[in-house]
C-alpha cells in the first residue's frame, strides 16, 4: 500500500477512535469486496458495516426481439459490473413507487438486482440466510432501490437481495401475434413472473460467493410482491427455487387468456396504437395504412403484427397503457392463466395442487386498515383545507363521512384478510403444507396533529408494516406523525424484525416476546395480531364472504349505490372476479346501476367541486 493511502486510513482510524471507538478500512481487515459472478465481476461498497453490491444484471436485457420473451440467462463472467442510475423498469413516475420524474420513466434494460450483507471478515465462507425481496406496486410500478434493509441485516445477520422485474404490459402481455408464433417458455404471458424466477436461479448459482446460503432462501414481498410470492408457490415451475415464503398483503387475482387478450389490455393497446400512431420506422408498404393491418387476421398476418408490436417505442406503449388504465375502472389484466407459468384455473387452484412444495414454511398476513391510505385521501370521505399554506403545503384533513369511511375500511380489510390470507393458506393446507402462519398487522400508535387524526384516519394502513422490517421509517412530510419515535415504535420494530429473521433462519417465526406464534389451520384459523407489546396476542376469526356481504347489505349508514360499489370491490378484488355472485347479491339489486359510470360520475363531480378527487 502506498504511503498516501496509508496516511489516509491512519487519520480515518484516529477519527473513528474519537467518534465510535474504533474502525478499520477493508484492506486492513483483510476483506476483499470484489466478487466474481456468472454475469460479471462486481465491487462492493461499505456503509456503516453493511456491504452492498449494486446493479448486478441477472439476465440479458429484454429489448428488441427479446421483448415479450422469457428472460435469457446472462453469462458474462469477465465483464466488469458498474453502478448505474435509473435502471428501473418502464412505468409511470411516482414518488410512492420511489421513482421520480414525469410521465413514463425507466427503461427496458432493467433486469438487475442488489445484494446487501453484514460486514464479516470472510463473508465468502459464510452461510447466511438469504432473504429475497419482491417489491410491490400493482406489478405496474416499483423499483429495487426504494427499499433499504440495512438495519435488519445489521441486527440479525441475514443477507438481503432486492430485484427489478418487468412491469405492466412489458411483463404481462397476451396477443396471438406474440404467443402464437413463439415456442417453449416464450409462449407464456407471464414474463414478469419468469423474471423473478430467473433472478432466483441467479441467486442460487451465485449467492454463496457473497456469504449467502443457496439452500436457505426466503422469498418475501408486500402487496403485488405478496401476490408474486403466492404466484411462485402456486406455479408448476416454482419448485426448488426457494425454501420459505412470506406474503404481506398479497392476493390471488389472475385472468384467463381470453380476458388478457380482450378489450381491457392487449386488444385495446393494439387497437389504440393501430388507430392513433403512424411509425415511420416500420415498413407498412404492403398496406394502405396501419389501421388496415389491424383489420387483417392476426393469425394470417402474425409476423407483421409481431414486428410492429416490437417496433413500438416502449415509453409510447406505456403511455397508451396508462391512458387505458385511467379510462376504465376494470383493472388491466396482468397475471394470466396460461397453463405454463400459472395454473389453468388460477392461483388458488395452483396453491391447492402444489404438494411438491409442501415442505416450504409459509407466512401470510394483511393489515387491519388496508384501504385507509386510498380512502383517507379521497374527498368523498374527507375534507381538506390549507390554513398554513404560506408556511407549509400540507393539507388539514377532517372527516366528512366518518362512519361510512370506517365501515368501508373495515369491510374491505376483512375481505383482504379472507381472500388474501385465509383462503390461500387453506388451499396450501389442502396440498399438505403443515408449517403455515397467519398474522394481522394492527399497529396504529400514530400521533395526532393539527393536520389530521392519524390513528383514526390511517391506522394500520396498507404497506405500513414494511418500515418495521427495514428499520427505515419514511413517509414524506408526515413521517414523524405516522411513525413517531419512541418505545411503541421500537417494540413493533423488534417484534417484526425478530419474527421475519427467525423465520428465515429456522422456518418458525419467533417474536422475541412472551407470545408464541402458533400455526394456522383451517378449523381454528389462529393468527397473531402484530402490535406493540401490550396488544401483541393470538386471536381467531372465522371469516366468510357471505357474512361480510350480509353485514354490507344490512348496513344502516350506506345508500344502495354505496353498498353496490363496495360489494363490487369485495367480489372483484384480491381474488378472481366473482361476477355471478355479485350479480346475484342482494337479489340482484346492483343490476340497476352501471357501476363504472357511477364511479366516474363521483370522481368527475369531486373534480368539478374541488379541483381533484383526492387530497394529494
Amino acid at each position: 500500500m502506498n504511503k498516501r493511502l496509508t496516511d489516509k486510513y491512519f487519520f480515518i482510524n484516529i477519527l473513528c477512535l474519537f467518534i465510535i471507538g474504533s474502525c478499520m478500512n477493508p484492506i486492513q481487515q483483510g476483506i476483499s469486496l470484489t466478487v466474481a459472478t456468472s454475469s460479471g465481476v462486481t465491487e462492493g461498497v461499505i456503509n456503516r458495516n453493511i456491504i452492498s453490491w449494486e446493479d448486478i444484471p441477472y439476465a440479458i436485457p429484454p429489448e428488441g426481439d427479446l421483448r415479450w420473451r422469457a428472460p435469457r440467462p446472462l453469462v458474462s463472467p469477465e465483464s466488469k459490473i458498474a453502478p448505474q442510475e435509473g435502471n428501473g423498469c418502464l412505468q409511470e413516475a411516482s414518488i410512492y413507487a420511489g421513482i421520480q420524474g414525469k410521465g413514463i420513466v425507466g427503461q427496458e434494460d432493467c433486469l438487475y438486482l442488489d445484494i446487501k450483507a453484514p460486514l464479516i471478515k470472510d463473508y465468502s465462507n459464510q452461510n447466511l440466510p438469504v432473504m429475497f425481496w419482491i417489491h410491490g406496486g400493482g406489478n405496474t410500478s416499483g423499483i429495487k432501490d426504494y427499499y433499504n434493509f440495512s438495519e435488519l441485516i445489521r441486527k440479525h445477520q441475514v443477507l438481503v437481495v432486492t430485484i427489478n422485474y418487468r412491469l405492466g404490459p412489458m411483463g404481462w402481455f397476451t396477443h396471438p401475434a406474440i404467443q402464437g408464433l413463439q415456442d417453449g417458455l416464450d409462449k407464456t404471458s407471464n414474463f414478469g413472473t419468469l423474471d423473478i424466477m430467473e433472478a432466483l436461479k441467479w441467486v442460487q448459482n451465485n449467492i454463496q460467493s457473497f456469504g449467502g446460503d443457496p439452500d436457505n432462501i426466503t422469498i418475501f414481498g408486500e402487496s403485488a410482491g405478496g401476490h408474486n410470492v403466492l404466484s411462485l408457490l402456486a406455479s408448476p415451475m416454482g419448485e426448488g427455487l426457494f425454501h420459505k415464503a412470506i406474503s404481506q398483503s398479497g392476493y390471488t387475482t389472475s385472468f384467463t387468456k381470453e380476458e388478457a387478450i380482450g378489450i381491457n389490455q392487449a386488444g385495446a393497446i393494439v387497437n389504440q396504437l393501430g388507430s392513433d400512431l403512424v411509425l415511420s420506422s416500420f415498413d407498412f408498404s404492403k398496406y394502405e395504412s396501419i389501421k388496415s393491418l389491424f383489420n387483417k387476421d392476426p393469425n394470417e398476418y402474425g409476423q407483421q403484427f409481431q414486428s410492429y408490436l416490437r417496433s413500438i417505442d416502449g415509453k409510447t406503449l406505456l403511455e397508451v397503457y396508462a391512458k387505458l388504465s385511467k379510462d376504465t375502472y376494470d383493472r388491466l389484466p396482468l397475471l394470466t392463466r396460461d397453463g405454463i407459468v400459472v395454473h389453468f384455473d388460477g392461483v388458488s387452484a395452483g396453491l391447492a395442487s402444489s404438494s411438491k412444495k409442501n415442505k416450504i414454511p409459509v407466512i401470510a398476513g394483511s393489515n387491519k386498515d388496508e384501504l385507509s391510505l386510498w380512502l383517507g385521501s379521497n374527498r368523498y370521505f374527507v375534507n381538506a383545507s390549507y390554513p398554513l399554506t404560506k408556511l407549509l403545503p400540507i393539507p388539514k384533513i377532517e372527516f366528512k363521512k366518518e362512519d361510512l369511511y370506517k365501515f368501508w375500511v373495515e369491510a374491505r380489510s376483512q375481505g383482504w384478510k379472507l381472500r388474501g390470507v385465509d383462503d390461500p393458506l387453506i388451499q396450501l393446507e389442502k396440498s399438505g403444507f403443515d408449517s403455515l402462519y397467519a398474522y394481522r398487522f394492527d399497529w396504529d400508535d400514530q400521533t395526532s396533529s393539527y393536520f389530521a387524526d392519524f390513528p383514526n384516519l390511517i391506522g394500520a394502513a396498507h404497506g405500513f408494516e414494511i418500515s418495521f422490517i427495514t428499520g427505515d421509517f419514511k413517509f414524506g412530510p408526515i413521517g414523524q406523525y405516522v411513525y413517531p419515535k419512541g418505545e411503541l415504535r421500537d417494540q413493533m420494530m423488534k417484534t417484526m424484525m425478530n419474527s421475519w429473521a427467525s423465520f428465515s433462519k429456522t422456518g418458525i417465526p419467533d417474536t422475541g416476546k412472551s407470545t408464541s406464534w402458533k400455526k394456522f389451520n383451517s378449523l381454528e384459523r389462529t393468527f397473531i395480531k402484530l402490535d406493540s407489546d401490550a396488544y401483541l396476542a393470538l386471536d381467531n376469526e372465522i371469516l366468510s364472504l357471505e357474512l361480510i356481504m350480509e353485514n354490507i347489505k344490512l348496513s344502516p349508514i350506506s345508500t344502495l349505490l354505496e353498498k353496490c360499489l363496495l360489494a363490487e370491490e369485495m367480489y372483484f378484488n384480491i381474488g378472481d372476479r366473482l361476477e355471478k355472485e355479485f350479480n346475484n347479491w342482494n337479489q340482484g339489486a346492483c343490476m340497476e346501476f352501471e357501476t363504472n359510470y357511477e364511479r366516474r360520475k363521483i370522481e368527475t363531480d369531486l373534480i368539478a367541486e374541488y379541483g381533484s378527487a383526492t387530497v394529494f
